[in-house]
C-alpha cells in the first residue's frame, strides 16, 4: 500500500536553537525535543532524566480526598473490600496493583474480574449482587465505571459503596459513587489527562501512602505493573506517564514481580533488557489472552502470585491461551479478508463493518486492527453474544472514531472507548441501520488524506549525520510510545553500495548497505517486506529512504542500523 511521507512542521526557531545547545546535542536532536513539546533547557533536563520526584500531587485529582477517606474508613472499620477491574491488560494490572498493595495492610480483601462473555465490559449487576450477598462494604473499580450511572445507583440501594478509578471519557452524568477518580472529568484540574487505568490506581495509592504515612518504596515496587498497563493501553508516554514508564521499565528489567518474571520466562524474554515494544508484543498479549480465552481472573492470580513455581505453571497456561488466541486471530482474519475481497460494494466505502455471529468475541478487536492495517479505513467487527451484537472498532491515524460511534448512539445499547479504539453493543435488528449511519458519519467527517497511510517524519538528515555520538544521544529519548514515538528520519539521494541483497525464507526482505555521493561512509540497514525492490535499487540511481535508527543486529563495529520503513524513487 502506498504511503505518504509527511515532515512535521518546524518548531519555533528560538526554542529549537536553545534545545540544540543543551548538552551540545545538536540541531537535529534539538528539533526532536521541540517537536515533543519540550520548551526549554530545564524541561529538556527533566525529559532526559525522568524522576519520581516530579510526579504530580495526587490530591490535585478531583475526589481524591473523598476516595482516600473512604478507604481509611474501610481499613479502620475492618470492612470487606473488593477490587474490581476490566478483563484486559490495563484492568488486570490495575487490580493486581491495588490488591497487592492493600493486602499488606488489610486482610479482608478480594478481587473480581467480570467474565467477558457472561457479564461483558465494565461493572456488572452480577458482581454487585455478589458483593451485597457477601457483605462487602466497598468496591474499588478500576479501568471502568465512569459511565455506570444506573449500576452504581443499584449498588447504593444494595448498601455497596464504589470508588471509581477510570480514565475513559465520562458521559453527561456521573455515577453517584463515594468518589469518582478520572482526570478526564470536565471539572478535574489534574494536570495529566492521559493516565492509564492502572495509572489512576497508582495515584490513589500514592495519596493513601501520604495519609497513612506509608513509605513510597512499598508502592514503587509495583511500578512494573504500571508500565505494562501504560504500554499495552497505548496511552501517551509523555509527562507523568513518561516518568512512570521509565521507572517501571527499570523495575521490570532489574527486579520484576514474580508473575511478570514468569511471563518473561515463558515468552523467551528472560535475561534481556525489555522495551515498551516488548511489552506490547510479548507480555501484553499473554495477559490479555487469559481474558479472551479463559478468564481475566487467571491473569490477576498470576500477577499477584509470590510463589515462583505456581507462577510459572500459570504462565505456561496463559501462554497456551495466547497460542489459541493467535490461531483464532489468524483464521478469523483470513475469513474476514476473504469476505471483503469478494465484496464489490465495500471497495468504494469509507468504512468497514463486518458481522459474523460465530466469530470469537475475544479476538474481534485484534481482527479489526488487522483489517484497518489492510484497508486503512475506520473498521468495526461484530459478532453475536447472548442474543446481542457486540463489536470492536479501530480507527486510522488522525480520525476520532469515538465521536463517529457516539453520533450513532441512538442505534446502540452501549459504547465506550478512545479516539482510536472503541467497543459497542447493539441489538441484531439495528446492524444494517448502524452500518449505514456509521458510513455516512465517517464519509462526512474524514478527510481524503486520512484514508492514506502516513509516515510522519521528524527530520530530514544525511547519512553522515548518524554518528556513534548521535546514536548515543538518540537512545536517551527512550521510552518510546504515543506522544514520543520512535524518531523517523528521511535521507534523500542514497545509493546501493553494491552489496545489498535479499534475505528471508522467501527472499522477502532487503539487507541494505547504503552510501551517499557526498560521503564514503557505508550505513547498514534492513527493509522488511521490500525484497521485490532489489533490482530497482541496484540500477545505480539515487533513491530516498524513510527509517528509524535501531541497535545493530550485525556483529561489527557499527552499533546501529537503519530500520527502513519505506523507499521511493522520485
Amino acid at each position: 500500500m502506498e504511503k505518504r511521507w509527511s515532515i512535521k512542521e518546524n518548531p519555533e526557531n528560538d526554542i529549537e536553537a536553545e534545545l540544540s545547545d543543551f548538552e551540545d546535542i545538536g540541531p537535529v536532536l534539538g528539533r526532536l525535543l521541540a517537536l515533543r513539546g519540550v520548551r526549554n533547557s530545564e524541561e529538556a533536563r527533566s525529559f532526559f532524566n525522568p524522576s519520581i520526584s516530579d510526579l504530580h500531587d495526587p490530591f490535585l485529582m478531583k475526589d481524591m480526598h473523598k476516595a482516600v477517606e473512604r478507604i481509611q474508613k474501610a481499613l479502620s472499620e475492618k470492612e470487606k473490600v473488593l477490587v474490581y477491574g476490566d478483563y484486559d491488560v490495563d484492568g488486570t494490572t490495575s487490580v493486581a496493583l491495588i490488591y497487592s498493595f492493600l493486602r499488606k495492610i488489610h486482610p479482608d480483601i478480594s478481587y473480581y474480574i467480570p467474565d467477558r462473555y457472561e457479564e461483558g465490559y465494565g461493572i456488572s449487576y452480577k458482581a454487585i449482587d455478589m458483593a451485597a450477598d457477601e457483605h462487602i462494604g466497598l468496591v474499588i473499580a478500576l479501568d471502568c465505571g465512569i459511565k455506570a450511572v444506573e449500576k452504581i445507583e443499584y449498588a447504593r440501594e444494595k448498601g455497596v459503596d464504589f470508588i471509581i478509578c477510570d480514565h475513559h471519557t465520562p458521559g453527561d452524568a456521573l455515577p453517584k459513587a463515594a468518589a469518582c477518580l478520572d482526570p478526564k472529568q470536565a471539572d478535574c484540574s489534574y494536570p495529566e489527562k492521559n493516565l492509564s487505568g492502572c495509572g489512576v490506581g497508582f495515584k490513589l495509592l500514592q495519596a493513601l501512602c501520604v495519609k497513612q504515612n506509608i513509605d513510597n518504596d512499598h508502592l514503587f515496587q509495583y511500578l512494573d505493573l504500571v508500565v505494562v498497563s501504560i504500554a499495552s493501553d497505548v496511552v501517551p508516554i509523555i509527562g507523568e506517564n513518561r516518568i512512570l514508564a521509565d521507572m517501571g521499565l527499570r523495575k521490570l528489567n532489574s527486579n520484576p514481580g514474580t508473575g511478570l518474571k514468569s511471563i518473561m520466562r515463558v515468552s523467551g524474554m528472560a535475561g534481556r533488557e525489555l522495551t515498551v515494544s516488548d511489552i506490547i508484543f510479548k507480555i501484553g498479549p499473554r495477559i490479555n489472552a487469559a481474558g479472551r480465552i479463559e478468564s481475566g481472573n487467571d491473569a490477576v492470580a498470576l500477577l499477584v502470585s509470590e510463589d515462583e513455581n505456581k507462577a510459572y505453571g500459570m504462565s505456561r497456561t496463559i501462554n497456551e491461551c495466547n497460542e489459541t488466541r493467535k490461531d483464532l486471530d489468524r483464521n478469523i482474519t483470513r475469513e474476514a479478508l476473504a469476505l471483503l475481497g469478494n465484496n464489490e460494494i465495500q471497495k468504494d466505502k469509507k468504512t468497514t463493518v463486518l458481522f459474523q455471529p460465530e466469530w470469537h468475541k475475544g479476538v474481534i478487536g485484534i481482527v479489526a486492527s488487522r483489517l484497518t492495517e489492510n484497508y486503512y479505513r475506520p473498521t468495526v467487527v461484530l459478532t453475536q453474544s447472548k442474543g446481542m451484537i457486540t463489536g470492536s472498532a479501530r480507527s486510522v491515524d488522525g480520525y476520532d472514531l469515538y465521536h463517529a460511534i457516539e453520533a450513532c448512539q441512538d442505534l446502540l445499547e452501549n459504547f465506550g472507548g478512545h479516539t482510536y479504539a472503541a467497543g459497542l453493543t447493539l441489538r441484531p435488528e439495528n446492524i444494517q441501520a448502524f452500518t449505514e449511519k456509521f458510513e455516512r458519519v465517517v464519509a462526512d467527517t474524514i478527510r481524503p488524506e486520512q484514508m492514506v497511510p502516513q509516515i510522519e517524519v521528524d527530520a530530514e538528515i544525511s547519512l553522515g549525520d548518524i554518528t556513534v555520538e548521535f546514536y548515543r544521544n538518540l537512545k536517551r529519548f527512550h521510552p518510546y510510545g504515543p506522544g514520543n514515538l520512535k524518531p523517523v528520519f528521511v535521507t534523500r539521494n542514497v545509493y546501493d553500495f553494491g552489496t545489498s541483497k535479499v534475505v528471508g525464507k522467501e527472499k522477502e526482505h532487503l539487507k541494505l548497505e547504503l552510501i551517499e555521493s557526498t560521503s564514503p561512509k557505508i550505513i547498514k540497514g534492513i527493509a522488511f517486506g521490500k525484497g521485490h525492490l532489489l533490482n530497482k535499487i541496484q540500477e545505480s540511481q539515487p533513491f530516498n529512504i524513510c527509517y528509524t535508527i535501531e541497535e545493530s543486529l550485525y556483529e561489527d563495529h557499527q552499533p546501529f542500523q537503519l530500520m527502513v520503513k519505506d523507499i521511493n524513487f522520485e
